[in-house]
């Protein structure tokens, strides 16, 4: 029930913005408010978990992909600059700024998130560098550079007007960024 709950709370920021109501969610699930409280006590721990339940995904997948032991170093480059969790859709700057404006804690562990989650991609980077896979340019320019290309897929709705979806968006900027824009039979 609580994953139903968290689907149909993104549906709700999504719809209404982050101004819905308990009522609004209970309603879109076809439950009583009374059964919905049963689960959550308030919007605030409805986000709360879902915010958690993303940022804990993004670390298990990330972490499963550098462990992999059949994965070459590239792929785990890219592998890990493509990790999205299943609610992506909250990573949207519409999304973020009303967070930012009406629920700052739950913003300030997303935006953490956002931030500071690169330390284990700087390590494959810096890997790919001492065995000569990646060009020896300077580790902190390359970061943001992927950063900054990564998290321009928060623009969901560039994405959606040209129809490409956010995981497209994310494997052909990693593919442009690791490989370049030149065709590689040129």
């Amino acid at each position: 029930m609580k994953d139903r709950i968290a689907k149909a709370f993104i549906e709700e920021i999504h719809d209404k913005g982050m101004k819905f109501t308990m009522d609004d969610l209970a309603r879109r699930l076809g439950i009583s408010k009374r059964t919905l409280y049963e689960h959550f006590s308030s919007k605030v721990e409805v986000l709360d978990m879902i915010v958690d339940q993303v940022s804990q995904e993004a670390d298990d997948k990330t972490e499963a992909i550098v462990h992999n032991e059949s994965l070459t170093l590239m792929e785990k480059i890219k592998g890990v600059m493509t990790v999205l969790p299943t609610h992506y859709e909250l990573y949207d700057l519409r999304i973020l700024d009303q967070m930012k404006r009406y629920y700052p804690e739950q913003w300030a562990k997303v935006n953490a998130a956002l931030v500071d989650d690169w330390d284990t991609l700087r390590v494959l980077i810096e890997e790919g560098i001492r065995e000569g896979i990646i060009l020896n340019k300077n580790t902190a320019l390359i970061m943001k550079l992927i950063v900054d290309a990564t998290n321009s897929t928060l623009d969901q709705r560039f994405y959606m007007n040209n129809n490409i979806s956010v995981s497209e968006a994310l494997s052909s900027i990693v593919d442009v960024l690791l490989y370049g824009l030149v065709a590689r039979d040129s």
